[in-house]
């Protein structure tokens, strides 16, 4: 019923886009989701019930949360970290494909628009991690900067709460990975200095595209291909270890680029890379597909199909080791061009771990006396 209940609303849903609302410039999403948690929900069925309908302010707002946890055990085995830790929930950047988008529903909101414009700010992030490592039991291990929505997002200008993280990490030498696409890490470029004179630090730079008219309505609120690469040879040239995402990979749209982006990447300094293939889990479905019919009408079938043969001819597959690699003849071949260019270029070729070995807790020391 639940299925059906989605089916339904994305007919609708892209009906009533199509004939009264105009394309949402700077968002990727164009409507909200159901959220699955919800029984009840507020929609306008009729365009004339003005009187019964407030719009809504389709204006970002950041909602300031005192939050319990930040440093969260990753149970996943396909995206490599142990721990993560997220001060912002939802994600201006707005990236249609993001993964994240379903974790919003928790909060009560939409994994559509509401994920790109209601930001949950934890605005106690860095007192909360310095509690965590104070802990007798914290074991050290790397966590992971960005293991769900960016860090580095617009937000992070008003809040500083990024920052706050990386100078706990520095105080303790707590070890930490970072993925982000915003350009905005460069504002921290000093402290990440720091952290990588004593190989506390390895960040990683999402590129899905050197085609900015994909990447406007893809990635609307995001750096330049271009940004992003000065951000690799500043922060390389730094001494930070430097590496790339590529993800997703979406067959018909991306996949092809995948060479010139690693090229790109190790000429601009980067060392290590990871890569994606789509998948389209629960509401994302909906969204990505109401994205990709309106933008690329022209190739939008194909698109939808490549994406279907590479999960069974699902959109979306659970199983791990399958879910983020994807199956069959697409999936393969983007495997293969992945290790024939990573040898290319001499990506991943150091396996480097950051040192978990110099760990402390202020105070440390002179408890010993």
């Amino acid at each position: 019923m639940q299925k059906q209940l989605q089916q339904d609303h994305f007919k609708v849903t892209a009906i009533k886009k199509g004939e009264e609302h105009t394309y949402l410039q700077g968002r990727g999403a164009q409507f909200n989701t159901r959220n699955r948690f919800l029984k009840n929900e507020q929609v306008r069925e009729h365009i004339e019930a003005i009187d019964s309908w407030e719009e809504e302010n389709i204006a970002t707002q950041y909602i300031e949360q005192q939050a319990k946890t930040i440093v969260n055990k990753v149970e996943s085995p396909d995206v490599g970290m142990s721990y993560s830790m997220n001060a912002y929930a939802g994600c201006e950047h707005g990236c249609i494909y993001c993964y994240a988008r379903n974790a919003h529903e928790y909060w009560g909101y939409s994994a559509g628009l509401d994920f790109e414009r209601k930001i949950i700010v934890k605005i106690n992030a860095p007192q909360l991690l310095r509690k965590q490592l104070m802990h007798p039991k914290w074991e050290v291990m790397p966590i992971m900067l960005s293991g769900n929505t960016d860090c580095y997002q617009p937000a992070e200008r008003k809040y500083r709460l990024t920052r706050g993280l990386l100078e706990v990490c520095n105080e303790f030498n707590q070890p930490v990975g970072i993925l982000t696409k915003n350009s905005a890490i460069l504002n921290d470029k000093d402290i990440l200095q720091e952290l990588a004179r004593k190989n506390l630090v390895r960040a990683m730079v999402s590129i899905t595209s050197f085609n900015e008219e994909l990447r406007r309505v893809m990635e609307p609120r995001t750096a330049t291909a271009v940004q992003r690469l000065r951000v690799i040879e500043e922060l390389s040239k730094a001494g930070v270890r430097m590496g790339i995402m590529m993800g997703p990979m979406i067959p018909g749209l991306n996949e092809h680029e995948m060479q010139r982006i690693m090229k790109a990447a190790a000429d601009a300094g980067a060392t290590f890379t990871a890569y994606t293939f789509i998948r389209l889990n629960g509401a994302i479905k909906f969204l990505f597909r109401d994205w990709l019919y309106k933008n690329f009408p022209d190739r939008a079938d194909r698109v939808w199909h490549l994406i279907e043969q590479s999960h069974d001819g699902q959109v979306n597959d659970s199983r791990w080791g399958l879910r983020m690699r994807g199956e069959g003849a697409i999936a393969e071949m983007v495997a293969q061009q992945y290790v024939k260019y990573g040898k290319m270029y001499h990506m991943n070729e150091e396996r480097i771990g950051l040192d978990t070995t110099i760990f402390r807790r202020p105070g440390q020391q002179m408890a010993l006396f």
